[in-house]
């Protein structure tokens, strides 16, 4: 069984939600479980830097008694380091760069057996339908879940761009309203998961 954590960003700044979130990835996995962070979702010569702020950033929502072993993915190795890991935690950004990576795996063999945290954008990709607040339209993932993601929900998320800020309403309304309407909408505030065993 894989446990997956799909979240909707804004980790930082929900302290409390963050150390629920980091208890529930690593749960049952020991005192210093192998903790795999990708950072695929942003471009390549930021992923050092963004490994090295966000495993600092992030230590103190870490549960009491565990000292996860940080690694940080590599394109190149992603299937080798992903078999060697505990739990994997996919961070935000991007959608179409981490799309295009994780599109050339079976992501449930792939991830199978481990315990897998996505942020944002990865929670986006795993979906069946999102919406994207970056492009402010309703988009297809990789439909491991049949569901549709709208992260950031009623956030201050893209209030400072020229287009204004996100009309969260007309955005769940339009995803809503995307493709097959028979599909479960979770639009999640930030700092809120939701939990899927498969």
């Amino acid at each position: 069984m894989t446990k997956y954590i799909l979240q909707s960003g804004g980790l930082k700044n929900q302290p409390d939600l963050a150390k629920e979130y980091f208890a529930e990835l690593l749960e049952g996995l020991g005192d210093k479980p192998k903790l795999l962070w990708c950072f695929f979702a942003t471009l390549p010569d930021d992923c050092n830097e963004r490994f090295e702020h966000y495993t600092k950033l992030f230590e103190p929502f870490m549960p009491e008694g565990v000292s996860p072993v940080h690694t940080n993915a590599t394109i190149e190795n992603f299937k080798k380091e992903v078999a060697e890991a505990d739990a994997i935690y996919m961070h935000g950004g991007g959608i179409k760069s981490l799309h295009d990576i994780l599109n050339k795996y079976d992501v449930v063999k792939l991830f199978n057996g481990k315990s897998v945290g996505t942020n944002s954008a990865s929670s986006m990709v795993l979906a069946k339908y999102a919406w994207s607040c970056d492009e402010r339209t309703s988009m297809k993932g990789l439909g491991i879940f049949p569901i549709k993601f709208l992260a950031h929900f009623k956030s201050n998320y893209g209030a400072e761009d020229s287009r204004g800020p996100i009309d969260w309403k007309k955005a769940y309304s339009e995803l809503k309203q995307y493709k097959d309407k028979n599909l479960p909408t979770y639009a999640l505030k930030e700092g809120e998961y939701k939990i899927f065993n498969i």
